[in-house]
């Protein structure tokens, strides 16, 4: 009995010592495929530049989900587009805008997504700016004004320098005053816009039904030469949004009795309704096929720029994963899937898709990995909920160098993320999800939604050590012995009602989009 039990004790021993020896060779294998053979420029580059934008139902969407697929097959990587439903398919074109009156000159901005055309020869019209107003009536009697002009319709900004640029230099007193002044602005032009009973929403299609020829807008992103480009918002007028410095040099023109006058030629295709998709690839588990871990990114973007930071770089750090493990992790323990989903800026509705069509997956869910905020290193995640996440998700950290896990903040449990990007969606359904966060990089200001979300902003670096970080935890989240608990905590009460919070529930996407 006793050299049983020693015989069993040196077993023991030696398949340990195995699997560390395993796990550190597999560990250093992905990271000097990350270093060493990076694929990820040349990604980004396919991306965005080659293809660019990936609005959602737009042709440049289609090619990218197309691309993807062809990328994870040529791996050795199964891979297809799973529909979820369809959208308004609208393709951008060239914007030109000129100011011609009082003199001539280039005006720097383009066309919102889904803005209807002009003619090929263009519009010109007179310029008039919105007013602030007092109550609807002042705004009823206004609106015949804009029948035949282009309505300038967001509050101007008298200065272009952000807050930080001001508080470097300016004098206490000087930047106490700016903050002062535009507070008060802001908060007149909310109350103006509030006043006639419109929003952003509704009021570009108000003025549409009063005859504008267009809309001229400038949505500033709060950074020097930044703007976020979003939805037109009307069914037959064009809408373009111009730089501040451009938006402001008409504004006071107008303010000391000047008309100035544009051209404006915007070109794009309403293509009417595309299927919508999520790219869906999977690396096959070999003992526990029917659990999964699930890489998680939104492949859409907003088409201001080229989505490289909003998510081009959350995509090209799963795919880039996905290689990695196919390459060294061929056979893992549980199947792999990475998801790349569509419209996720329209409400997650790709993922709410996968979610909804894979109910039965959900409880078999080992681990979700999400990315969506940009090019910085990971800096933080969160427990999301999960009563048990410490344990689990600490454990498979431990395997990361500690050059990589330095500067990652946890916090445990945490609480469960009800929207913002697509691992609510699988938090919904009970499925241990969590967002890796990243650093900002000045995210906020400079690249999310905005014109400047392009290539250059990419900080290949930091993506490669997100690329080793998640392909470490999706090996060991793939290999742990052990099922991740879904236990989920004791919501808090809230404080307005003293009544216990709900854990978010399971949302269907919307089906058709775009039309509204």
């Amino acid at each position: 009995m006793k050299n049983y039990a020693k015989l069993l004790m040196v077993s023991t021993v030696f398949a340990v010592s195995v699997n560390a020896q395993t796990k550190d060779q597999m560990v250093k294998s992905i990271m000097d495929e990350t270093y060493q053979n990076s694929q990820l420029e040349t990604l980004a580059f396919e991306l965005m530049d080659d293809i660019g934008p990936r609005l959602v139902g737009s042709p440049k969407m289609q090619q990218a989900h197309n691309w993807a697929v062809k990328r994870f097959q040529n791996w050795g990587i199964e891979a297809e587009n799973e529909k979820w439903g369809e959208w308004k398919s609208w393709e951008r074109g060239p914007s030109t805008i000129e100011m011609i009156l009082p003199y001539a000159k280039s005006i720097e901005g383009t066309q919102l997504a889904f803005s209807p055309a002009t003619s090929t020869k263009g519009l010109t019209a007179e310029v008039v700016m919105l007013p602030l107003f007092k109550n609807k009536e002042e705004f009823n009697t206004w609106l015949p004004k804009v029948k035949g002009k282009l309505v300038m319709v967001s509050q101007y900004q008298p200065s272009g320098r952000p807050e930080y640029n001001w508080k470097e230099f300016a004098t206490p007193e000087s930047f106490e005053k700016m903050k002062k002044e535009s507070a008060a602005a802001s908060e007149e032009w909310r109350n103006s816009i509030t006043a006639i009973g419109e929003s952003s929403r509704t009021l570009n299609l108000k003025l549409e039904k009063a005859g504008a020829a267009g809309i001229v807008s400038s949505y500033w992103s709060r950074g020097f030469g930044v703007n976020k480009i979003f939805s037109a918002g009307t069914n037959t007028i064009p809408v373009v949004d111009i730089s501040l410095e451009d938006y402001g040099q008409l504004y006071r023109m107008i303010q000391h009795g000047k008309t100035p006058k544009l051209r404006i030629n915007v070109q794009s295709k309403d293509k009417g309704t595309a299927p919508t998709f999520n790219t869906v690839a999977v690396i096959k588990g070999s003992q526990k096929p029917d659990e999964y871990v699930i890489l998680s990114a939104h492949f859409d973007s907003w088409d201001g720029g080229t989505g490289a930071t909003d998510n081009g770089t959350g995509v090209i750090t799963m795919m880039e994963v996905a290689r990695i493990l196919k390459k060294y992790y061929p056979n893992p323990k549980r199947t792999i899937v990475v998801g790349l989903w569509g419209s996720e800026e329209q409400g997650l509705n790709g993922s709410r898709g996968y979610v909804w069509a894979h109910k039965e997956k959900m409880p078999k869910v080992q681990a979700v990995f999400n990315q969506d905020n940009g090019t910085g290193r990971i800096a933080n995640i969160s427990g999301q909920g999960f009563l048990h996440s410490y344990d689990y998700v600490g454990r498979w950290l431990s395997a990361v160098p500690k050059e990589l896990t330095k500067g990652i903040e946890t916090s445990f449990p945490g609480y469960p993320g009800g929207g913002g990007s697509d691992h609510a969606s699988f938090i919904a359904a009970g499925a241990p999800a969590f967002m890796l966060s990243s650093l900002s990089w000045s995210y906020g200001n400079y690249t999310w939604h905005t014109n400047r979300d392009t290539y250059d902003k990419i900080i290949f670096d930091d993506v490669k050590s997100n690329v080793a970080t998640i392909a470490i935890l999706t090996y060991m989240a793939s290999e742990d012995p052990e099922k991740a608990s879904a236990e989920r905590i004791k919501m808090p009460n809230n404080p307005r009602t003293g009544e216990p919070m709900k854990w978010p529930e399971v949302k269907e996407p919307t089906r058709k989009g775009g039309f509204d």
